[in-house]
């Protein structure tokens, strides 16, 4: 069961919702889950049908990952769960509101993930005014994080996430749980409407950090939670250190939190690497 010194929200990342009823059975408990193409590309179902030779149209794959995220739903109706437009770095606001406004209609808890560029946050920032929750992805920096707080300014808590990317960043020799510090003491400043959602959780000390410093949600992958879970539902102590090894640190930047979305610089090579290849992994379930 939850611990009783736990306040931050525990998400499974994932397109499989059998691993969502074991963790539920093993944790005893789940607030929420993220999904994204690539993730819907690893279920079970949807390989079985490739390993057939057998790809979708795509009509039937929008079905698929529409029955997918229901049922998901149905295990967590009081979670939330994400669901992710299709956006390669071609993609403009309009295609990505389009797609983000019917996925919206899927179940009742979801959250649409947009990517934290350029167009993604403009989209993001009408989709919040339609009265849409978001949760902005590929985040690989405080300042798209800054731009994710403006673009979003007058939500309801809990209506936006912003998701940086730790993995990503440890992956080119950065420290990415920096980037996660950086950006909870920056939120400090604001009105606390947009929760950080630490993402691209690659390893227990990841998990362990991100709750030792706060983030309002953190999503992990089956066995991450899985290990967790056989550890007891483990905790951070107050003398928890992380140990970045040999990871560069990223320094804390001063950031006004009442400018334009459009007056921050949110172009990261990471967040287009990020969106080619999700949407890769989406088109390659699609037939030509």
């Amino acid at each position: 069961m939850r611990p009783t010194n736990l306040k931050t929200a525990i998400f499974l990342d994932g397109g499989d919702p059998g691993e969502t009823r074991e963790l539920i059975g093993l944790l005893g408990f789940l607030d929420g889950q993220t999904t994204n193409p690539t993730l819907i590309s690893k279920n079970p179902e949807a390989r079985k049908r490739l390993d057939r030779g057998e790809k979708f149209t795509e009509e039937e794959i929008y079905r698929f990952y529409k029955d997918v995220v229901r049922e998901i739903s149905s295990l967590m109706p009081s979670g939330s769960i994400s669901i992710e437009v299709y956006a390669d770095p071609s993609t403009t606001t309009g295609q990505m509101l389009k797609t983000g406004r019917d996925m919206f209609t899927w179940i009742p808890n979801a959250h649409i993930k947009f990517p934290s560029s350029k167009e993604g946050l403009k989209a993001a920032e009408q989709a919040v005014k339609e009265g849409l929750r978001v949760n902005l992805t590929l985040c690989f920096s405080q300042e798209q994080a800054a731009a994710v707080y403006a673009a979003t300014s007058g939500a309801k808590r809990g209506d936006v996430f912003v998701s940086p990317f730790i993995g990503r960043l440890d992956d080119r020799g950065e420290n990415g749980m920096d980037v996660i510090a950086n950006i909870i003491k920056m939120f400090r400043e604001g009105d606390g409407h947009v929760l950080v959602l630490t993402a691209s959780v690659r390893k227990f000390d990841h998990l362990m950090f991100a709750l030792y410093l706060g983030s309002d949600i953190i999503t992990a992958p089956y066995g991450l939670l899985k290990e967790w879970g056989r550890k007891g539902l483990s905790m951070p102590g107050k003398d928890y250190v992380y140990d970045r090894g040999n990871l560069k640190v990223i320094p804390y930047r001063d950031f006004d939190l009442r400018k334009n979305r459009q007056e921050y610089d949110v172009g990261h090579d990471l967040t287009v690497t990020g969106m080619e290849k999700f949407s890769a992994d989406w088109n390659s379930l699609i037939k030509k």
